[in-house]
């Protein structure tokens, strides 16, 4: 670990400088210090919050190190998994974090809109800005005009994960279309297999994996500009195309011969739990819709690339492509602040993205990242999608009232799986609307 450190403090060191000597001088002009822009030891510290925790944390951590030892400043990262319960009562109680790193873009937006976050968009050089992220990245950190957040790791959600093996020995190919996808269903049900691994129990936060499904079909039908009315609530929740969106998902979800265990292990079988089909010589299931974070729930001697491979989930409607639906992190400032402000600049550079994506476990949405740093073919492949995708939109259930997204939707589709009829449980999603 300290070797590796060191080694891209070497590559990155005479690259580091040059925006924070641009912050510097954006924090002059505000009346603050310069000292922690211009590449000597400037001290002082920045307090971050965020969500990662555990061995995420020390990647995460083993990524800054490289801006303390240039600058000066320590930065003191606290890791929570209540974020969004911690967050509102730091803030309330006058303790807000220098920075926080957001989960999710909704609850960015909130703070931003209350005059709580600090705009960083006057103390970012703007051309690097727009080569380092897709004009969707910039535009979800982006609130009523002004930027307020700066990406640092996505989730790319619309990934099939499959057996190369098993697929190889019945003779299966990838399919490039929603009717081929369904015609390899059936091809696997004829061969006398299950299609697909399928599991949504996660707790109290049951549903959301259904939800996803949804949010990738009704962008793949409908498309993204439909799909931006829809988490705005510019249309109603039982529109039609969420109506068609929901039924796509039945299509495979509520078929009994489609899903391991039916629709009751659909319900009962834990997420992290419902790719291990996919595993063995004789694996009990060929397909799995999960995000890339899915792997870290695999079996230890899983590898990557040989015994499980991706692919994007096909097109549907063929003038709306293959559009990518993400989760991710995102890093903004509460307390406008000298050692804040170097931080969120060195942020936006390509160093601190490809340190983490060399440890694993981690893609970056930083378009400069070489893909050659990813540690394993599949994280390259993943990384690849995200890069080369037209389209890409968060995850929607995070865009929308936590009464809806966390709330009426993931319940709703619970009830929906469960066999509660389509028309009532959109009208309820719809009603519970804030």
């Amino acid at each position: 670990m300290g070797f590796l450190i060191m080694f891209n403090w070497q590559r990155i060191s005479s690259t580091l400088v040059v925006p924070l000597m641009v912050t510097g001088l954006a924090i002059a002009g505000c009346g603050g210090s310069d000292t922690a822009g211009d590449g000597d030891s400037g001290g002082g510290t920045v307090t971050v919050l965020g969500v990662v925790v555990g061995e995420q944390q020390a990647k995460l951590e083993a990524a800054l190190a490289p801006f303390e030892a240039e600058t000066g400043i320590d930065v003191v990262y606290e890791g929570t998994d209540a974020f969004a319960t911690l967050l509102p009562v730091r803030v309330d109680s006058g303790n807000a974090p220098d920075i926080a790193m957001f989960p999710q873009p909704g609850l960015m937006r909130d703070f931003a809109r209350d005059g709580l976050l600090v705009p960083v968009g006057d103390s970012l050089d703007a051309a690097a800005l727009q080569d380092a992220y897709s004009q969707d990245w910039i535009d979800l950190a982006t609130v009523e005009g002004d930027l307020y957040g700066v990406w640092y790791r996505a989730s790319v959600k619309s990934l099939v994960w499959y057996n190369p093996s098993a697929f190889e020995a019945a003779g299966y190919e990838i399919p490039t279309t929603w009717d081929e996808l369904l015609a390899l269903s059936d091809q696997i049900v004829a061969d006398g297999g299950t299609p697909w691994c399928l599991g949504m129990e996660s707790g109290d936060a049951t549903g959301w994996v259904g939800t996803d499904w949804v949010e990738d079909i009704l962008l793949r039908t409908a498309g993204p500009e439909v799909y931006d009315q829809w988490i705005n609530h510019e249309i109603p929740f039982n529109a039609e195309p969420v109506q068609t969106a929901f039924a796509r998902f039945g299509e495979i979800a509520l078929n009994e011969d489609y899903v391991v265990g039916g629709t009751v292990g659909v319900l009962s079988t834990p997420f992290g739990d419902s790719p291990n089909g996919l595993f063995g010589d004789n694996p009990s299931c060929y397909l799995h819709r999960q995000a890339n974070f899915i792997a870290s729930f695999f079996p230890e001697d899983v590898e990557l690339g040989t015994d499980v491979d991706i692919f994007p989930l096909p097109e549907i409607e063929p003038q709306y492509g293959v559009p990518v639906l993400v989760a991710g992190d995102v890093f903004a400032m509460f307390n406008d602040t000298p050692e804040a402000r170097a931080l969120m600049a060195y942020l936006t550079t390509v160093e601190p993205h490809e340190i983490w994506a060399e440890l694993g476990g981690y893609i970056s949405p930083h378009q400069q990242v070489d893909l050659a740093v990813y540690p394993d073919a599949v994280a390259q492949r993943q990384a690849e999608i995200l890069a080369n995708a037209e389209v890409i939109r968060f995850d929607g259930s995070d865009m929308m009232p936590g009464a809806v997204g966390t709330g009426s939707f993931w319940t709703g589709i619970t009830d929906y799986v469960g066999g509660t009829d389509l028309e009532t449980v959109l009208a309820d999603i719809e009603a519970s609307w804030p």
